[in-house]
């Protein structure tokens, strides 16, 4: 990956990384897990309250993502990256202990 900087080029690399996962957060919010575009609301209170709620979601999982990829390493594709965000690790496991009942009473997701 070839990076331009004009500001601190000595610190572009760094900076982009911090930027990257906040593009994967709204990427999240947007479209590939939480889609808050659908809800189709107007009324910005409503909008705030809503962008709250997903944000708790979403760094709920990210972390039981941490904490999972520590007992369980994410698996490693071919091409060098991890078959899945940490933050979809997270969110698959709470999906399944929420929707599956079996699942409920033995596993602490809090």
């Amino acid at each position: 990956m070839i990076i331009v900087s004009f500001n601190k080029p000595e610190k572009a690399q760094e900076e982009y990384k911090q930027r990257w996962q906040i593009e994967m957060c709204f990427k999240a919010m947007k479209s590939s897990s939480f889609d808050i575009e659908k809800t189709h609301l107007q009324d910005i209170e409503r909008i705030e309250k809503l962008i709250l709620l997903v944000m708790i979601a979403f760094v709920w999982c990210y972390k039981i993502g941490i904490y999972l990829y520590q007992i369980n390493p994410i698996t490693i594709k071919k091409h060098g990256r991890k078959a899945k965000s940490i933050f979809k690790y997270g969110l698959s496991f709470v999906a399944s202990v929420l929707l599956k009942s079996k699942n409920q009473s033995d596993t602490s997701i809090f």
